[in-house]
């Protein structure tokens, strides 16, 4: 079992409050992701779910009991770190079986757990090596093994793959998403990268402020968006939000033409992704606008649209895409895949 639930939980510095109140249920072998910018508490609440940081006020239930002041020896969680905090003067494989061995568990069963994490990891051919004569993903394959050996309730990952470059995190990325699928454990898991978090997430919980903005799948975060906050923090580029106003069932964008609204609030804010735009004649669809830049990625390109006041949009096409600087384009959105949000900010 490895169910989790906080209860009304926060963090307090003094009189800086920086968790506010989280209520949140993690599901027996879920991988759930914690996102957000920097500052808004997401290392923080992993903390407090490993017992490394305290609970000022709320419970902590795993399985079911209270747990708020167990210590973390007692709450049967395993952490991976950013850095990797092996020992350097042990081979590989003492690195990896040390805990238990200072547990006082036989060394039969310590030699079959270190061997059966080995096999999983692919690190039979590096148990004699030190962590020095290791790459960075080896080393991060070693202090995760450390973790399996000990058959935890839930795994916690902080930022595990920040030290690493692009090639090592995507290989990495594919190695802890099967590592999960091997294992069926709970995973909580630390990160300011959206594609780590849309990528491994069963549910994404995105934070702001020390508050949970919003919690989904990282489809529903990406097609349905809370509020504008999530809006613009997950995808890549980001969701184009542009200024509306909206009466009975049309909306109209400031500056330019509009379409049908089916909300049933008044909208200030129309929100579309860069791939839902279509490039059409001047003079048609929703606007116009004069590309600024052409970011060419290969197989698509993202064009920089300045809109005059709708402001800049930004649009996928594909990588052949005949259009430069100073081109005049019109920009049709796919009504379908609209969101609009109210002067708070909150989705309509």
């Amino acid at each position: 079992m490895g169910s989790i639930k906080l209860e009304a939980v926060e963090k307090w510095y003094g009189n800086a409050q920086v968790i506010k109140g989280v209520d949140l249920e993690i599901r027996d072998g879920e991988f759930i992701v914690f996102v957000g910018p920097s500052g808004c508490g997401k290392s923080t609440l992993l903390r407090m779910i490993g017992g490394l940081e305290d609970i000022s006020r709320g419970v902590l239930r795993i399985d079911g009991r209270d747990a708020t002041a167990e210590p973390p020896s007692k709450r049967g969680l395993a952490m991976v770190f950013q850095s990797y905090a092996l020992y350097p003067h042990m081979s590989v494989r003492d690195n990896v079986g040390f805990s238990l061995k200072t547990s006082g568990v036989p060394k039969e069963e310590i030699a079959r757990k270190v061997d059966a994490a080995a096999e999983v990891l692919k690190l039979g051919p590096y148990m004699d090596r030190r962590p020095k004569d290791l790459s960075g993903g080896q080393r991060q394959r070693v202090a995760i093994g450390r973790c399996i050996v000990r058959d935890p309730t839930a795994f916690l990952f902080d930022e595990p793959l920040s030290n690493l470059d692009a090639a090592l995190r995507v290989e990495m990325r594919y190695e802890i998403a099967k590592l999960h699928q091997s294992l069926k454990s709970t995973m909580i898991y630390v990160t300011h990268d959206q594609v780590e978090a849309m990528t491994l997430a069963d549910r994404i919980v995105v934070l702001e402020f020390g508050k949970i903005a919003q919690v989904g799948t990282p489809r529903e975060l990406y097609e349905r968006p809370a509020n504008l906050f999530v809006a613009q923090f997950i995808g890549s580029p980001k969701m184009n939000i542009l200024p509306c106003s909206t009466s009975g069932a049309s909306y109209t964008l400031d500056g330019g033409r509009g379409g049908s609204f089916g909300g049933s609030a008044p909208a200030v804010h129309l929100g579309i992704r860069p791939e839902h735009i279509a490039l059409v004649e001047a003079g048609q669809g929703q606007c116009d606008g004069t590309v600024d830049v052409v970011e060419y990625l290969g197989a698509d390109s993202y064009l920089v649209i300045d809109c005059g006041s709708l402001g800049k949009l930004t649009q996928r096409s594909s990588g052949d895409v005949d259009l430069g600087p100073g081109n005049r384009v019109g920009l049709a959105f796919d009504e379908s895949r609209l969101s609009f949000f109210g002067e708070d900010g909150l989705r309509v």
